[in-house]
């Protein structure tokens, strides 16, 4: 009875084993992804209302920086999809570096209004940040319309603001 007991836990201790050498040697994907949305602010407020519209066809670049030098280390191209999201894949970590998508154009004539505030979002690009899963999520970035809906009013009053000279 003892000898089969060691013999079971002779065999446990060498699948362990094996499934531990197994997972050291396994390699890591060196590439993430960043995931993000691009919106129409059809209040002009610089930031999402119920009113706000996913804006597919936006062209966005991630560009990533040395914070030492400042030279570009990796820069991505995308397109957001019909739902105004989009996907970029990253190749490498990027954890001494300074990375921000950025904005470059909008589909829709009516709504190409860059914001004042701000038209990019810091992105840390690592996997040394305590994050197994390989996406990482940028904030949603806009376009402003040229004239605010008149719905505008109502919602932005229902969020508690008051109405903006902004939005005229």
């Amino acid at each position: 009875m003892a000898k089969s007991f060691a013999i079971a836990a002779l065999v446990a201790t060498a699948l362990c084993f094996s499934s531990l050498l197994i997972s050291a040697n396994a390699k890591k994907s060196d590439t993430l992804f960043v995931e993000g949305r691009v919106y129409c602010d059809t209040c002009r407020v610089e930031f999402q209302t119920k009113l706000s519209e996913p804006l597919g066809g936006v062209k966005v670049r991630l560009e990533c920086n040395s914070r030492e030098n400042g030279t570009l280390t990796f820069s991505e191209e995308g397109v957001t999809d019909k739902g105004g999201s989009y996907t970029l894949s990253v190749r490498g970590d990027h954890e001494e570096d300074i990375c921000q998508i950025k904005l470059l154009s909008s589909p829709r004539a009516d709504c190409n209004e860059q914001f004042q505030s701000t038209d990019m979002a810091r992105i840390l690009i690592t996997r040394n940040v305590g994050v197994a899963e390989p996406k990482r999520y940028a904030n949603a970035l806009g376009f402003k319309i040229k004239t605010a809906l008149p719905e505008c009013d109502k919602v932005l009053t229902d969020m508690g603001f008051l109405p903006l000279e902004i939005m005229k």
